[in-house]
Parts: structure tokens; C-alpha cells; sequence
């Protein structure tokens, strides 16, 4: 199976930047499509973007777009979500998945990472 570890999350006042990594291992990674969620306090899991195996097609929740950044390095089997502008709303914790190219939905999860935005 797929294991994800995501790193990069911290504090950070709004308007500022921050990089979130997550790396891939085991199971087929090169195959694999990926994604960004986030989960605020008392709300659901929502998706951030998308990124397919390739790189080719990356996708964004309309809230982060122009804002946020996705990326792969498959070189190195790690996925990134760039973010700038940030801001309070942003604050969240944040998923890193993916899921075979043909699957219909993400079945590997990493642990989360805290991301917090400060006024």
C-alpha cells in the first residue's frame, strides 16, 4: 500500500507563505494521482486541488486558486502544496492522498499536518 507523510505545516500570520511536502512510499507511487484536502475545526474535509500521475492536469478548489499551488516531483515521489496569501480561513488541518489512476476515489491518507493562520 501507498504510505503518505506530509510535513511543512506550521504558524503563520496572514498574508504569508507556506510550503507543505508529502512524500510518497511504497506501493505504486508512479502511478498514483494525488490531491490536497483540509479539515477546519467543525467542518468537513474539503478538497484543496488535484494533481494527476503525470503532473499534467492539476485542479483547485475555487476559494485557492491563484493562491495556491500544486505540484509533483515524481523523481523523488513527493507531492507539494505551495501557499501564499494566506489567510485566517485557511486554517486547517491538512491531507495529503492519493489513489491509483483508474480509482474512483482516494484510498491512502497521511497522518494531517496543522496549518494556522494568524490575523
Amino acid at each position: 500500500q501507498v504510505q503518505l507523510v506530509e510535513s511543512g505545516g506550521g504558524l503563520v500570520q496572514a498574508g504569508g507563505s507556506l510550503r507543505l511536502s508529502c512524500a510518497a512510499s511504497r506501493g505504486p507511487v508512479a502511478g498514483v494521482d494525488m490531491a490536497w484536502f483540509r479539515q477546519a475545526p467543525g467542518k468537513k474535509r474539503e478538497l484543496v486541488g488535484s494533481i494527476n500521475r503525470t503532473g499534467g492536469n492539476v485542479v483547485y478548489e475555487d476559494s485557492v486558486k491563484g493562491r495556491f499551488t500544486i505540484s509533483r516531483d515524481n523523481a523523488r515521489n513527493t507531492v507539494y502544496l505551495e501557499m501564499s496569501s494566506l489567510k485566517t480561513e485557511d486554517t486547517a488541518v491538512y491531507y495529503c492522498a492519493a489513489k491509483l489512476w483508474f480509482a474512483p476515489q482516494y484510498d491512502y491518507w497521511g497522518q494531517g499536518t496543522q496549518v494556522t493562520v494568524s490575523s
